[in-house]
């Protein structure tokens, strides 16, 4: 169990990492876009039609990996704010409990981007905006609305990962933001 929980924390820490970065990509995409449309709009009075839409979806996925990556940190808001400080069997089994929920939230949220009625993957969400084209960038809305289940995803991922730890009797405590800071 423990080499199990160890390769899932770790996978996890990379993942979150990688989320975190290309979330602030997206923000400084988000503000490239904005920014540049304030500049085309006011000093030349042509904005190009394409940043308001760039803007809106860097927006999405900006955040739904930050909302990822507050998971993994613990950041989100939470039932047992207590749990952390708890050991033993309680606390192993508010994780668990904690786990539990989360994945019957997340369960369904998953189910239903890919699979429609009928565990039909054209009638999923990402299937539904595979044949649909953003209006201003011509591109397919897929690579938007595909944010939703990678976010999912990576939040299913760090709830395993947490849980096994603490099962491993390794629950993972976030760092505080004293010790991330040099100073």
């Amino acid at each position: 169990m423990s080499a199990a929980a160890s390769f899932l924390v770790r996978l996890s820490s990379i993942l979150n990492r990688i989320a975190l970065a290309l979330a602030v990509v997206a923000v400084l995409v988000m503000i490239f876009a904005a920014g540049y449309q304030v500049v085309a709009r006011y000093l030349f009075h042509a904005p190009p039609i394409w940043t308001e839409e760039l803007a809106r979806r860097a927006m999405v996925w900006a955040g739904m990996l930050g909302a990822s990556a507050a998971f993994h940190e613990r950041s989100d808001p939470t039932l047992f704010p207590g749990m952390m400080e708890l050991g033993g069997a309680r606390g192993r089994a508010l994780e668990l409990f904690r786990a539990v929920g989360v994945l019957i939230f997340v369960g369904p949220v998953l189910y239903y981007c890919l699979f429609g009625p009928g565990f039909n993957f054209a009638r999923g969400f990402i299937g539904r905006n595979l044949d649909r084209q953003a209006e201003m960038m011509g591109i397919s809305m897929a690579w938007f609305t595909s944010a939703v289940p990678v976010a999912f995803a990576l939040i299913v991922i760090h709830v395993v990962a947490q849980a096994v730890a603490a099962l491993a009797g390794r629950p993972i405590v976030p760092a505080s933001p004293q010790e991330e800071l040099p100073i």
